[in-house]
């Protein structure tokens, strides 16, 4: 089958320290890590399961220092693989959509690694959608987003104009996309805090992510 779109998951190294840090507590610097590297892999197997699509991950920080490092290299394997680009977060974001359809020459479908609960399903109807659509955008229930998926990834340029990991993030994208014809996917949660993390675990009992928390003992 011919892939339709370049699945570009944003990701940070699960480096104690540096990943998932509002876990702690309760969780240590090197649970919180082992719980985004979960999360890291739940999500690349939802994505290498979704039909026509052309995995791309943007990488930032050491797999060297991090935790469960020789698994993740494993999946990564099966990606495309580009390095973080830019001094912001928003600069970050539009850098990997441009580095993404460098690649491959096609649309761009962007997630992040907060959000375990995707499916090859959901994340096949999602990239769906954007057939039909300029943008699609998939709000977190936080108020920011958890997916941006864009036919022209130039028009990612706009996200140097957005605030970052604000309550009204995902409003202010969806401004900045201007007049477009921009579809809504479903809310989703990112796993931000403790709180949100046990509800999306409890919502995927079976994945590594409900795994790490389970041996945390944060889940009864």
């Amino acid at each position: 089958m011919t892939p339709s779109v370049s699945l570009l998951v944003v990701a940070k190294a699960p480096v104690p320290g540096l990943a998932k840090t509002r876990l702690c507590p309760p969780a240590t610097p090197a649970e919180a890590a082992d719980i985004a590297a979960a999360a890291l892999l739940d999500t690349l197997d939802a994505v290498l399961g979704t039909p026509r699509v052309r995995p791309v991950v943007a990488l930032t920080g050491s797999l060297g220092d991090a935790r469960r490092s020789a698994e993740i290299r494993a999946v990564l394997r099966r990606c495309t693989v580009v390095a973080q680009r830019g001094r912001s977060f928003a600069d970050r974001l539009a850098n990997a959509h441009a580095d993404a359809h460098r690649a491959h020459g096609l649309p761009v479908f962007q997630i992040g690694m907060d959000t375990p609960q995707l499916t090859p399903a959901l994340l096949a109807e999602s990239v769906d959608r954007l057939a039909a659509h300029d943008a699609v955008l998939g709000p977190a229930a936080d108020g920011g987003w958890w997916a941006l998926g864009l036919h022209d990834p130039a028009v990612a340029a706009a996200l140097r104009t957005v605030p970052m990991s604000r309550s009204d993030t995902g409003a202010s994208t969806l401004r900045a996309l201007g007049d477009r014809d921009t579809g809504l996917l479903p809310v989703l949660s990112d796993v931000d805090d403790m709180a949100t993390a046990r509800e999306v675990a409890a919502a995927v009992p079976h994945t590594r992510f409900a795994a790490a928390l389970a041996r945390l003992g944060v889940l009864r």
